[in-house]
């Protein structure tokens, strides 16, 4: 286990609401968010910026940024999905503390997101992000799929060396590997991950698991292990891509915390607060999520004593 800091970064807001079709009402998302704020996380994801018709779960994003950036006191940093120049603007507008960008290593998957090939793709991301830290915020940008295609299957590790190459290229060194489909696997995991972080020694990666086979918490370790202490999780394990073949939810973020706990690490972090927050979710839902411990209750963890 590391012994640098690991930065939490919840993203059920976004990723984890996107598959939903039941539309959360603006003022739920806001006690989930306030609840989020509570627990001490380190970013909070609070949506996406996407037009209202082809995804109305996040039709009221920039005015969850206007209300929790007016006045704010919690230490979290508020970041947003973008797509394009227009979801720039429109981030830039409410408030959105950091900027999250990313590009497909999957051809069709990228397709199918965005309406662009990858290199089409990345040569409109990177003058945005660019745009967005010449604006002062902070900008993290993604490889998606860049462990396996649910359409096409295993992505050549080129590919997407060859998009960390393009961000490194225009100074942008906040990198995510998500893996959209969930074929990740630990030694795949500790390879990729290791092969990126050796482009550059200023660079900071991020990891995105999606749980699709069961693997997500596995590839979570296998990613700390090469050197990664950056991971986005979702709350209840919320999640998936809409448009992806198989979309599934994430590594739930009270899960990941209930472990790191156990491991000494980020007791900083409410547990107690993610659990409420993952539990009002399975009720607002109506069905049980795909985390563990917000049912099941977390271990106490006590010093042992000897006889």
């Amino acid at each position: 286990m590391t012994s640098k800091a690991l930065l939490l970064h919840e993203v059920g807001l976004r990723d984890g609401l996107q598959m939903e079709s039941q539309v959360v009402p603006l003022e739920k998302k806001a006690v989930w968010l306030s609840g989020l704020l509570e627990s001490g996380v380190d970013i909070i994801q609070v949506g996406s910026f996407v037009h209202p018709v082809k995804m109305p779960q996040m039709a009221d994003t920039d005015e969850l940024f206007r209300r929790f950036t007016a006045d704010k006191k919690s230490k979290a940093m508020l970041s947003g999905l973008v797509l394009n120049e227009k979801g720039l603007e429109r981030g830039l507008a409410c408030g959105v503390e950091m900027f999250c960008l990313g590009v497909s290593a999957s051809e069709t998957h990228s397709r199918k997101n965005t309406g662009m090939g990858t290199d089409e793709a990345v040569a409109r991301i990177i003058p945005a992000a660019k745009a967005a830290l010449a604006a002062g915020k902070r900008v993290q940008v993604s490889v998606q799929s860049a462990f396996g295609c649910g359409f096409e299957g295993p992505i050549p590790e080129e590919r997407v060396l060859k998009i960390a190459r393009a961000y490194l290229e225009a100074g942008l060194k906040s990198i995510s590997l998500a893996d959209t489909a969930g074929h990740a696997h630990p030694a795949q995991v500790e390879r990729l991950f290791g092969a990126v972080l050796a482009l550059d020694p200023g660079i900071d990666c991020t990891a995105h698991f999606h749980n699709t086979y069961g693997l997500g918490m596995a590839n979570m370790f296998a990613a700390m292990r090469s050197g990664v202490t950056s991971f986005e999780t979702s709350f209840a394990g919320l999640g998936g891509c809409p448009f992806t073949k198989t979309a599934a939810g994430n590594v739930a973020t009270e899960d990941f915390v209930h472990v790191l706990q156990r491991e000494g690490l980020r007791k900083d972090i409410s547990l107690e607060k993610l659990l409420e927050v993952a539990r009002d979710v399975a009720k607002h839902f109506g069905r049980e999520m795909q985390g563990f411990v917000y049912t099941t209750g977390p271990i106490s963890v006590k010093t042992a004593v000897l006889p």
